[in-house]
């Protein structure tokens, strides 16, 4: 079974691609497809479609996330439309991060969002987040799973074998580019483990967080028990990219 790198692209806050096009550019060496979030962070970011579709405008295989924080029903389906019109056609599905202005829709939730999909564009590849826990029954519906950013091996390999599944499932690995990076991110998300000597490891020197990613990518391939990953570059995927391009030969 191959072994997928899905790489998240940072997509652009400004109407201005150059940046994406970049990254695109680098990553398309090493990556079977990207991952474009869907304003992110709770902040507004070019659509995840028109992103996805540059993607495959470049040769490359675009996944939109949409999240259902911003959508009524009606929103959904345009975007749906817009998607189809695109050739944009596989997706994941996410309840979305706190806005940073505005208010939460409560029209949408992600399951309805699979159900409403199926029924409107049939065909299309969903996909959904999980959580390292109990898997709910409902999203065994969905075509892929993308599980939750770890930085251990062993927590992501008890969960896959604790909750089976008969979906591919991509891991979540990201870059921890640098102390305030890891600072940040124990803030937005509570239960993340931050192991103390990569955060140290990295303080000290900036290549640490990309070297411990390349080595997580090749123990979760050589595993056997996922998919693929999904790989968060942040903002070093110039650095990470010529070091998986030799790992992964």
């Amino acid at each position: 079974m191959s072994f997928e790198l899905i790489c998240e692209i940072e997509p652009p806050t400004t109407p201005d691609l150059k940046h994406v096009r970049h990254q695109i550019g680098t990553m398309s060496k090493i990556a079977h497809s990207f991952l474009i979030p869907d304003n992110h962070i709770g902040r507004a970011t070019v659509s995840s479609v028109a992103v996805a579709h540059e993607v495959e405008a470049m040769g490359g295989r675009g996944i939109a996330c949409l999240n259902s924080r911003d959508r009524n029903l009606l929103g959904f389906r345009r975007d749906l439309l817009t998607a189809a019109a695109y050739g944009v056609d596989q997706f994941l599905f996410v309840f979305g991060d706190k806005p940073s202005s505005g208010n939460r829709t409560s029209d949408l939730t992600v399951r309805s969002m699979i159900e409403e999909a199926r029924a409107f564009t049939p065909g299309v590849r969903l996909g959904a987040a999980a959580g390292l826990r109990p898997l709910p029954s409902w999203k065994r519906a969905a075509d892929f799973l993308f599980s939750q950013v770890s930085f251990s091996v062993e927590a992501q390999l008890r969960w896959r074998d604790e909750h089976p599944v008969d979906v591919p499932v991509y891991a979540g690995v990201m870059v921890l580019a640098s102390a305030n990076h890891a600072r940040t991110l124990s803030a937005a998300i509570p239960d993340i483990a931050l192991p103390d000597d990569l955060v140290a490891r990295v303080a000290a020197d900036r290549m640490a967080g990309v070297e411990a990613a390349c080595e997580q990518v090749l123990a979760l391939r050589d595993s056997g028990a996922f998919a693929g990953v999904h790989l968060i570059p942040v903002s070093r995927y110039r650095d990470i990219e010529p070091r998986l391009a030799a790992a992964l030969r």
